[in-house]
C-alpha cells in the first residue's frame, strides 16, 4: 500500500497528463473538430483493440524477432570498436574521423541500397537498424574510455594488473556510465528504424500493422495499433532503463 501511495505522490502530475491527453482525443473525437474519420470514438479503437488483440501480439513477436538481434550485433560491434579506439591514440587519429564521416549518414538514406544489395527485407531491415543503433553507443564507448579518471589507471598500474585484468575490471567498469547512456539513447533510435523499415516492404510486425490499415481507411485499427506499439516502446524501454540502474548501481545518482 505504502509503495502505491509513493508511486501516487511521485507521478500524480504525470498521470493527469496522460488523462488530459486521453480526454483530449476523446473531445477531439466526439465533437468531431477535425472530422470523424481520421479520429474514431474512442469505443471504436477499444473494440478494434479486443478484436485485433492475438493480431497485435503476433506482430510484436515479430518485431522483436527482428529489433534482439539487431540491438546485439550493434552493441557488439559498438563495444569492440570503441574500446579499441578509445585505448589506442594511433588507430583512433587514423579511423575516427572514417567512422564520424559514416556516422553522419542518416539511415534512411541507406534503405534504398540495403533493399537492392540485400538478398532479402529482413537482411536489409537488420542491417538498417544496426546501422542506426551502432553509433551513439560507439561514441559513448570511445568517449567513456578516453574520460577515465586516471588515478583508476595509476592504482591499476600500482596493483601490476595484467591488460586483461585492467580492461575488465578498472577501463570497463569506469566507462560504464557513458556506454550505457549511449546505449539507451541507441535504442530509441533502433525503434524509429525499426518503424520506418516494417512500414515499407515486411508482412509483419507493429509498424506494418499501422501502415496496412491507415492505408485501407480502417483509424480504427491504425490507433489501436499505433498505442499499442507505444505501450510496447515504453515498457521495453523502462526494462532497459531498470537493467541500467541495476548495473550502475555504485554510482552516486542510483
Amino acid at each position: 500500500m505504502n509503495k502505491v501511495l509513493t508511486f501516487f505522490k511521485t507521478y500524480w502530475i504525470t498521470i493527469l497528463i496522460y488523462v488530459g491527453i486521453v480526454l483530449g482525443y476523446k473531445y477531439i473525437a466526439d465533437t468531431g473538430m477535425f472530422g470523424g474519420f481520421l479520429f474514431p470514438p474512442v469505443e471504436k479503437i477499444a473494440a478494434a483493440a479486443s478484436e485485433n488483440a492475438s493480431t497485435l501480439f503476433l506482430n510484436m513477436l515479430y518485431s522483436f524477432q527482428l529489433m534482439i538481434p539487431a540491438i546485439a550485433i550493434a552493441f557488439s560491434i559498438a563495444i569492440i570498436l570503441g574500446t579499441i579506439l578509445g585505448m589506442n591514440r594511433k588507430i583512433r587519429k587514423v579511423i575516427y574521423p572514417v567512422v564520424y564521416s559514416v556516422s553522419v549518414i542518416p539511415s534512411i538514406l541507406m534503405s534504398p541500397f540495403a533493399l537492392l544489395m540485400a538478398p532479402s527485407f529482413r537482411v536489409a531491415s537488420l542491417f538498417l537498424v544496426v546501422y542506426n543503433t551502432i553509433w551513439a553507443t560507439l561514441f559513448a564507448t570511445i568517449n567513456g574510455i578516453m574520460t577515465i579518471d586516471k588515478v583508476y589507471l595509476d592504482k591499476a598500474r600500482t596493483l601490476e594488473l595484467n591488460p586483461i585484468e585492467k580492461l575488465f575490471k578498472v577501463i570497463m567498469p569506469a566507462a560504464s556510465p557513458s556506454i550505457m547512456s549511449g546505449f539507451i539513447t541507441s535504442l530509441r533510435g533502433s525503434f524509429v528504424v525499426l518503424v520506418y523499415a516494417e512500414m515499407y516492404g515486411a508482412k509483419y510486425g507493429m509498424g506494418f500493422f499501422v501502415k496496412k490499415y491507415a492505408e485501407y481507411g480502417l483509424y480504427d485499427k491504425a490507433w489501436c495499433g499505433f498505442i499499442f506499439m507505444v505501450i510496447v516502446l515504453v515498457i521495453v524501454m523502462q526494462v532497459f532503463e531498470r537493467f541500467k540502474n541495476y548495473l550502475l548501481r555504485w554510482t552516486l545518482n542510483n
